[in-house]
């Protein structure tokens, strides 16, 4: 009988023969906790304020949408202005189905084919897959033993490899760490000096940050280019929509290799019905940080390995297996993330009761002889 055909039996590009796609487990369990979602949906009142903004475009879906989505732009705009501080308007913004489109929108835009993109790594998988997807080379270098960027390696890094696309997660994805502006004003200087590419910084999970957004250094540096999501925060993940903010010219070389009428009129309306009620979204934000430090405190108080986070999850560890430890915790009804890092695992912050159920599975396992085999802090010895 013959083997069923696989895809790599199909004659793929090359970088692409043998990676696995991108994938967090999908499981029917009482706690999912895996995927950094905010578990809060949106009330009744504001679901049905959305609706409505929906109900305006059904009347008129024979016709496409805005392709260049200008009232989304300027309502998004609208609210990074408030929130940074930092006059825009909708020339400095452009928004896509999630923030990977966005993502890979500007990969198309400045990657490529004999173009490098460098990011610091352990941080957002996503950066080195749509790189790939896209044909352009990704160079890293390692983050400090606490997760932070080592800025001199990180100049020298830039010097070396000379990146078209340099990326910095903050704050980082799997490990919750914020980077200072200092740093992102730093690499974005030896950026400009080397006269190569653009600085990306990922704020996916920034309004839970206490940090000011790199957004405020956006006037004057023209290659530097903030993306962000409103699947996080505004508990808008099912409906895919992320942006950036940067100079107009990037927008500009952005709008070349979008696709026409990549975002739907149904999204474009969705967004902005959220928009509209942003303030009664994000509420729920302080409710998280508190769940977050609590996860934090109590994961300390296990013994285990902590890091700092700015975001609504944690990175904890210091597990002689994780992977045993992860199938524990599923098996009581949690599921959280195996991020690859050997000895960590990584849980979103949820809902009170959430966080109990998860706390207490967590210190069942904890507390077993042989479960953890370091009892220091994130920063105190070599990850």
């Amino acid at each position: 009988m013959t083997a069923p055909l696989t895809a790599d039996d199909l004659p793929i590009r090359p970088e692409l023969v043998g990676v696995t796609a991108y994938g967090a487990p999908q499981l029917d369990v009482p706690v999912r906790l895996n995927t950094n979602e905010n578990p809060h949906p949106p009330s009744p009142a504001v679901a049905a304020a959305i609706v409505d903004y929906i109900a305006e475009e059904v009347g008129g879906l024979q016709r496409y949408p805005d392709r260049d989505a200008v009232a989304l732009r300027t309502d998004l705009a609208d609210y990074l202005r408030v929130a940074t501080g930092v006059e825009l308007t909708e020339a400095n913004v452009w928004a896509a189905n999630g923030s990977n489109e966005v993502l890979q929108q500007l990969l198309q835009t400045f990657g490529g084919p004999g173009r490098t993109a460098l990011g610091f790594e352990p941080s957002y998988s996503m950066h080195a897959l749509i790189a790939r997807g896209t044909g352009t080379e990704f160079a890293s270098i390692p983050r400090d033993a606490d997760f932070s960027i080592d800025v001199a390696a990180a100049c020298d890094a830039i010097v070396r490899v000379e990146p078209s696309v340099v990326f910095v997660c903050s704050p980082n994805n799997p490990t919750g760490t914020a980077v200072d502006l200092e740093v992102v004003s730093r690499l974005y200087e030896q950026l400009v000096a080397t006269g190569s590419g653009v600085l990306i910084v990922d704020e996916a999970y920034a309004e839970f940050s206490k940090r000011q957004s790199s957004a405020t250094l956006l006037p004057g540096r023209p290659r530097l280019i903030v993306t962000r999501t409103m699947s996080k925060a505004f508990a808008f993940a099912g409906a895919r929509v992320g942006y950036f903010a940067a100079d107009p010219a990037v927008v500009e070389a952005v709008q070349r290799v979008r696709l026409p009428y990549h975002l739907s009129a149904i999204t474009q309306a969705a967004a902005r019905g959220a928009l509209a009620h942003s303030t009664e979204l994000l509420s729920a934000v302080d409710d998280l940080k508190v769940q977050r430090d609590r996860i934090v405190d109590a994961c300390k108080e296990m013994g285990l390995r902590v890091a700092d986070s700015d975001a609504n999850f944690v990175l904890f560890g210091g597990f002689a297996d994780q992977a045993a430890v992860w199938q524990r915790l599923l098996d009581a009804g949690v599921l959280v993330r195996d991020v690859g890092l050997p000895g960590w695992l990584r849980v979103t912050a949820g809902t009170p009761s959430e966080t109990s159920t998860f706390l207490s599975a967590l210190s069942a396992i904890a507390s077993e002889p042989g479960a953890v085999i370091a009892a220091t802090n994130v920063g105190q010895e070599s990850t």
